[in-house]
């Protein structure tokens, strides 16, 4: 990875020759203090089964450019879908009008490592697509076996392979082959004429054989008929402030996006995050540990190398309800004076790096979810988050439950529909006032937005209990 690899490079294979490409990057890089040619070329499968058929099925490749060049906090960058020299001469002309007399000093290159977190899979050759065909109606009729009151079925297969080099102007060309995969299962059941619907789904850097197996899939769809049922028999959220605990494993999103994005770099160094400037100092209770680690092997949000080319590490935001770091890319540590944390990320070339989270979660504790319950006399048990709306300058939340129970003199009761988490994350954050010893990452099915872009990612938590959090409903 850290050297020219022995395959052809993307330059090679759209007919470039490196030498030149090298040449016009470094002309347009000339007195900036840092940049890129960010290469790309990807494969992208998806296949649809709803109601009973094929729905949709599609085969998309993508191939491109970036061509970055950073002067002081200014960013030029050009893009474009032809990989060629002509191309590549045109973005470093304009990428290169961030400098206007500019004269900075290159930035440290980034360390380099041997390290893979996953293999260079074709995700897309196995299975071939008559079988992945077979496999999503076998699921969509065990499902609707499993239950009478199943109405519809949705089960999707998405792989994708991204194959990234970046360009540097020292001439190192860093090499990444991205694989992704996920499965997806949702049902639909109806009773007396009220319907309810329950998701379940998985995946990461790997190959498709840990989701397809016939214990996984059908295990996806016993949950999401499960969490379908219980919706089905949900009560009214009464509203008002409560103890509440939530669940581990993929509650975690709530962390990422009310706390995590508060702790990305551009924010930070902006000073427009709630988390601005308060470095050492305390910012959750005690016990509350979060970190970001994008090193996990084939986990979803796990990159070998980042955007940029930094390898991804294990960072730590707070610890023990201490703020000690941010996430950073190149271009926040340099004007904050920090060192890279691996964290500058792009959805495609089409798109400049910016700090973003990998795997982001908050370490374990020591107690037992039956015991956070037992300690509640009336509060709300959070089983399943889905989406959420979240102020990133402030940490304000509100996020809606996708599965949630009131507790009732500490024990588990009626479960709740129309229940929705109301408060902001720094205040949380000092609210917890028990952390579990179940800590758990998601099964792999997270997307982060940031700023127009949509990148994979992980959450992981254990079982939390916060005290005084304002719950929504539609009864009082």
């Amino acid at each position: 990875m850290n050297a020219l690899s022995p395959a052809p490079s993307i330059l090679e294979t759209s007919g470039c020759d490196p030498e030149r490409a090298l040449s016009l990057l470094q002309t347009a890089l000339k007195g900036a203090d840092d940049g890129e040619l960010f290469l790309e070329q990807s494969e992208l499968e998806m296949l649809q089964f709803d109601d009973g058929r094929l729905k949709s099925a599609s085969y998309d490749t993508t191939e491109g450019f970036g061509l970055r060049v950073v002067a002081g906090e200014t960013a030029g960058y050009a893009h474009a879908s032809e990989i060629s020299e002509a191309a590549i001469a045109r973005a470093g002309e304009a990428a290169a009008l961030a400098k206007r007399g500019y004269s900075g000093a290159a930035a440290e290159a980034p360390r380099q490592t041997n390290t893979k977190l996953y293999g260079e899979h074709d995700v897309l050759a196995s299975p071939v697509f008559g079988e992945k065909v077979a496999l999503l109606q076998e699921i969509d009729a065990f499902a609707r076996a499993r239950d009478p009151r199943i109405v519809q079925v949705t089960a999707s297969i998405v792989g994708e392979r991204r194959h990234i080099e970046i360009l540097r102007d020292d001439g190192r060309l860093l090499r990444d082959v991205r694989p992704l995969v996920r499965v997806n299962v949702s049902v639909t059941v109806e009773k007396d004429g009220k319907r309810e619907t329950g998701s379940s789904g998985a995946g990461g850097r790997n190959t498709f054989e840990t989701w397809i197996s016939r214990d996984s899939w059908q295990g996806q769809v016993d949950e999401a008929l499960r969490m379908a049922l219980v919706n089905l028999e949900a009560v009214p959220c009464p509203a008002g402030e409560m103890e509440v605990v939530i669940g581990p494993g993929w509650n975690g999103v709530l962390l990422h996006e009310a706390v995590g994005h508060g702790l990305e770099g551009d924010f930070n160094r902006k000073g427009i995050s709630a988390f601005s400037g308060r470095i050492g100092q305390r910012v959750a209770a005690p016990g509350v540990t979060v970190f970001d680690d994008g090193s996990i092997a084939d986990r979803r949000g796990s990159l070998t190398i980042d955007d940029e080319g930094t390898p991804t590490e294990r960072t730590i935001l707070i610890e023990d309800g201490i703020l000690v770091g941010y996430m950073h890319d190149r271009m926040s540590a340099r004007l904050m004076g920090l060192k890279p944390t691996g964290n500058g990320r792009r959805q495609s070339y089409a798109h400049m790096p910016l700090p973003r989270m990998t795997n982001t979660g908050m370490l374990g504790g020591d107690v037992p979810q039956a015991e956070m319950i037992a300690g509640t006399k009336r509060g709300l048990y959070c089983a399943n988050l889905g989406g959420g709306q979240v102020d990133i300058t402030n940490g304000k939340f509100v996020f809606q439950c996708t599965e949630a129970y009131l507790i009732e003199d500490g024990k588990i009761t009626a479960p709740v529909k129309g229940a929705t988490l109301i408060g902001d994350g720094p205040t949380v954050l000092t609210k917890i006032t028990a952390i579990g010893d179940d800590f758990c990452f998601d099964t792999g099915i997270g997307v982060c937005g940031k700023a127009g872009q949509g990148v994979p990612v992980g959450v992981g938590q254990p079982s939390v209990k916060i005290g005084g959090l304002t719950v929504g409903g539609t009864s009082v």
